[in-house]
């Protein structure tokens, strides 16, 4: 019975005592009241005996909440050293209800936290695990054992972080027929207790293979050097034929030519290794190993000193090897691997030497096979960059060519033994945006049965080289015109000086034969007009020629053409016929455009010139207009007009019309058209015989300022460009 139970009873009874005394005295007292007391000094007992029990009743009460008070405090920290030690040792505790079957985590308050039921709870650990468990928990609830401990793992999918658990099992609360209803499970994490259970097992394990395998030599000397035992593989390393033999020979620790150099009474665990040549030792007093070889050996070996409990030196074992043939194993590969590596960098060296000549010829390396039905470029020996099928081979090409690169592959695809060579355009441009040509040179690659493998070869870019040969067949072309153009200039100006030339001789060797004096001016006449014309000529020759050799300098400088339009109108018109009426219009009264004013001036004035020399009659009118970064002049006639057959050639060399006459000098249009082509303009004629001619030029030009004119005309006609 607990401490409040045992308070509630002290009450209970000492309120019945006081209720059941308290009618039983004053019953008493009435038998007694005259002789011995009166009322009064009866009821002030009874009030005593009332504050006494309250007394003692309340000061059982303060005894019952310091003792309950002092309770708690050992409970709690009874508690606190419970969670403490839970928490040290990595322990969590639960209980099974044997009745629901369902797993209750609790804290180290004993409240419960958390609730599973069995398929959740197992999902914690491993199956098998938890299955040995349930077998634990269902003995305990049959009372076959009343503890159970079980080791048990985390359901983990990876390996490495599987936790190793160890639970007790105990029964917490029984049922009144003595039958288990809740079981206590104590979970502590031995997790690292478990690896390193394992690490020693397996230290162990390879400690006993590598002791009971006997691969190294293992001798042992005693205190005073002598050799006292040694296993098999000594005996092989050191070719010994009879152990027993050679511990009855007595050799010592000195004797042996590995270690005749050191001291083994001063050292303790001493890793060494030798390097001797057998021919330089005396065999008689240093024992190494009889099978006659010669050269270095090279041996390694631990020196490990034994003493007893009082520190006195017990003897010595020596654990050691022969690594002679390990160390020229070594020697061999440090060789082989130094030869490797030049052969390797030489083979690079090799590779980037070709991969630069690949790359800065711009060839490719191509390879075919004809199993995969695959094509293969690559710009570098060691790497490919592109892979294409025999569609999109055909579609890369030229529609003209794809008759043929569909030739070549059916070829290579029936193994054809002879070499393919084949040029081809493609569709892809490149950043001149021409169509890029490829020249392929495919040869055979036979395998060890010598059939053929693949196809491999070279592929070239050849689109400079087509395009030099084609610009040079333009340019043969161009020379061979500008030969015959030549030829036929030289001829026509040889026959045009001499025209003017002859007659010049001719009326000059008038003078010499009998004439008439009255002719002498018309002689002088002919003569002084032949010779003009003859100068005329000669200068429109050499300053065509001038333009032609790109000797003619042009300038770029702003002018104010309005002002200057109409001098240069009025230049070429001073031979004009009395009967022909000239204009010139402009809609503007100030327009400064950049450019150069005086070849732009001599050309109006040339094309002014040869209207007025063919304008017999009529008006001759010279207009000009700006619109849209071009500058338009026009100048228009009522002349004689250019037969059709003759207007395409007009602007030849010495072109004549059906009347045999030349249009000036012969140079003028020609002259005219190749200055307004360097200046990066044209110029456009339209003529019809007996009608006149309508001369447009255009020059694309910048004006920096336009003024036009305020009393503009707007009844005339329209400049039409």
């Amino acid at each position: 019975m607990n401490l409040k139970k045992r308070h509630t009873l002290f009450c209970r009874t000492v309120t019945l005592a006081t209720l059941l005394l308290t009618p039983c005295v004053i019953q008493a007292q009435k038998f007694h009241f005259d002789n011995i007391f009166d009322f009064e000094h009866v009821l002030a007992y009874l009030v005593a005996g009332l504050l006494i029990g309250i007394f003692l009743l309340l000061f059982y009460n303060r005894l019952y909440v310091y003792r309950e008070q002092d309770i708690n405090k050992l409970q709690h920290s009874q508690n606190n050293r419970l969670a403490i030690i839970i928490q040290t040792g990595r322990m969590r505790m639960w209980i099974y209800d044997t009745i629901t079957r369902h797993y209750r985590f609790i804290s180290e308050t004993g409240e419960i936290v958390q609730e599973y039921n069995p398929i959740d709870f197992s999902q914690f650990f491993n199956r098998d695990d938890f299955e040995v468990m349930r077998s634990s928990i269902f003995d305990i609830c049959e009372n076959r054992r009343i503890t159970s401990t079980v080791n048990i793992r985390s359901n983990e999918v990876d390996k490495e972080n599987i936790r190793y658990y160890e639970i007790h099992l105990s029964i917490a609360e029984k049922n009144f027929r003595g039958e288990a209803t809740k079981l206590l499970g104590v979970q502590r994490d031995v997790t690292a207790e478990q690896e390193k259970k394992d690490n020693t097992n397996k230290l162990m394990m390879r400690y006993h293979t590598v002791f009971n395998s006997s691969l190294v030599d293992m001798l042992y000397y005693d205190k005073d050097g002598l050799l006292t035992n040694l296993n098999d593989t000594a005996c092989k390393s050191f070719d010994i034929p009879n152990k027993e033999a050679l511990i009855k020979e007595k050799h010592y620790f000195k004797e042996n030519a590995f270690f005749n150099n050191i001291d083994f009474t001063k050292i303790d665990h001493t890793y060494m290794s030798s390097i001797i040549d057998i021919e330089e030792y005396d065999t008689t007093r240093h024992w190494t190993t009889k099978s006659g070889k010669t050269g270095k050996i090279y041996y390694e070996a631990s020196v490990n000193t034994v003493h007893n409990e009082q520190g006195e030196l017990e003897g010595v074992y020596i654990a050691g090897r022969n690594i002679s043939e390990m160390v020229d194993s070594f020697h061999k590969q440090q060789e082989g691997a130094i030869a490797l590596k030049k052969a390797i960098q030489h083979i690079q060296e090799y590779i980037d030497n070709i991969n630069y000549a690949l790359r800065i010829s711009n060839v490719r390396m191509v390879d075919y096979n004809p199993q995969t039905y695959t094509f293969t470029l690559s710009n570098t020996i060691d790497k490919s960059n592109l892979r294409l099928s025999q569609l999109r081979c055909i579609r890369l090409a030229m529609p003209r060519y794809r008759r043929a690169v569909s030739s070549a592959l059916n070829r290579m695809d029936h193994l054809t033994p002879h070499a393919i060579e084949q040029t081809i355009e493609t569709e892809i441009r490149d950043e001149k945006r021409r169509q890029i040509a490829l020249l392929f040179n495919m040869v055979p690659i036979l395998d060890k049965d010598d059939k053929i493998e693949h196809y491999f070869g070279l592929c070239r870019e050849m689109t400079d080289m087509l395009e030099t040969e084609r610009l040079l067949a333009i340019e043969t072309k161009k020379a061979q015109e500008a030969e015959l153009l030549k030829e036929s200039f030289l001829t026509n100006m040889s026959y045009e000086i001499r025209t003017p030339l002859n007659s010049v001789l001719g009326f000059a060797e008038l003078f010499e034969i009998e004439h008439d004096e009255a002719d002498e001016p018309i002689f002088v006449e002919e003569i002084k007009r032949n010779t003009n014309t003859l100068l005329l000529l000669i200068n429109d020759i050499l300053y065509l020629s001038r333009i032609d050799a790109d000797m003619v300098e042009f300038k770029h400088e702003d002018y104010d053409f309005a002002e200057l339009f109409h001098s240069y109108c009025q230049m070429g018109w001073v031979s004009v016929r009395p009967e022909v009426r000239t204009s010139v219009e402009g809609p503007y009264e100030h327009l400064i455009i950049n450019g150069d004013g005086e070849h732009l001036g001599k050309a109006i004035q040339m094309l002014c010139a040869n209207a007025a020399r063919f304008t017999q009659k009529g008006t001759i009118r010279a207009k000009y207009e700006y619109r849209r970064e071009e500058l338009v002049v026009i100048i228009e006639d009522t002349g004689d007009g250019i037969d059709p057959e003759t207007l395409p050639k007009v602007f030849e060399r010495f072109v004549r019309d059906k009347d045999e006459r030349l249009f000036g000098t012969g140079l003028d249009l020609p002259i005219i058209e190749a200055l307004i082509k360097k200046m990066g303009g044209s110029i456009e004629l339209n003529s019809e015989l007996g009608k006149g001619t309508t001369v447009w030029l255009f020059l694309p030009c910048h004006a920096k300022m336009i003024e036009k004119k305020s009393n503009i005309d707007y009844n005339t006609d329209p400049v039409i460009v």
